[in-house]
């Protein structure tokens, strides 16, 4: 579980408007270059996180008495206290920093891409052109000089928060006793148990399936993925035994012809 003195987010979706001030903001701090993208049939853009896209809002649509509305949530990194990303990767490049904010060390990601496959999330990816996975960092160089994360000082309504893990779960359990009393009986707070227990909080008007988010402490796509690992680990550890006892028999048999 993250710890009372950790860094945290805390995404509010009842005060969310859709606006999408944080993506951009995002790309503009981190010098994330724009996508070519083509109509979905959304106004969801992108459709999905990329190398290039660390943070998107997700639209989900839906229709009542004819009428269309949508339900707004983050789409990023969650900065689990357990990450699945953190165990896959064989490098240590994945890592958790000061605050508990997952970050990626470039020098020494090797482009194995088994943090991709393990994040239940889908919020890291390869980069084709570096050569190395890329994702959210929290801002963690503006965090660790005092400043408060890029999205956050962009949200025009209210809707994100950051600093201490302490207080951001406050925050949001207060908001949660407020939109309870306001007759939102599904609402909850999301990412106090998922993955050990997650740095971004989400307080939710309905359940968090709705929104695509899974639910639980461990999910079968970290099962797999480490699984997947350890087959890679197995089978290079016999790669080597292979190429080790072929060399030490070529030398016994030039041995033997001397």
């Amino acid at each position: 579980m993250p710890k009372a003195n950790d860094y945290a987010i805390l995404f509010d979706a009842s005060h969310c408007t859709g606006c999408r001030a944080c993506q951009v903001a995002c790309k503009q701090w981190n010098d994330l270059p724009g996508e070519a993208t083509v109509n979905t049939g959304s106004y969801e853009n992108p459709p999905s996180l990329s190398a290039d896209t660390w943070l998107r809002m997700k639209y989900t649509e839906g229709v009542v008495s004819d009428e269309v509305f949508w339900d707004f949530t983050r789409d990023a990194c969650m900065h689990c206290s357990s990450a699945a990303c953190v165990e896959a990767c064989p490098t240590g490049a994945v890592n958790y920093r000061e605050g508990g904010v997952v970050t990626v060390d470039q020098d020494w990601c090797i482009g194995c891409r088994n943090c991709v496959q393990a994040c239940p999330y889908d919020a890291i990816h390869y980069d084709e052109h570096k050569g190395v996975v890329e994702k959210c960092t929290l801002c963690y160089d503006r965090v660790s000089n005092g400043l408060q994360p890029a999205c956050v000082t962009s949200c025009p309504t209210g809707a994100l928060h950051s600093g201490s893990y302490a207080d951001m779960k406050q925050l949001a359990e207060t908001r949660l006793a407020q939109l309870k009393e306001a007759g939102y009986k599904d609402a909850n707070i999301y990412g106090l148990a998922e993955m050990g227990g997650t740095h971004v909080l989400y307080v939710l008007l309905k359940h968090p399936s709705t929104y695509g988010l899974p639910v639980g402490t461990v999910t079968e796509k970290k099962k797999v993925a480490s699984g997947w690992l350890s087959a890679g680990i197995a089978a290079a550890v016999l790669g080597y035994a292979g190429v080790h006892w072929v060399a030490e028999r070529r030398e016994q048999v030039g041995g033997e012809r001397r």
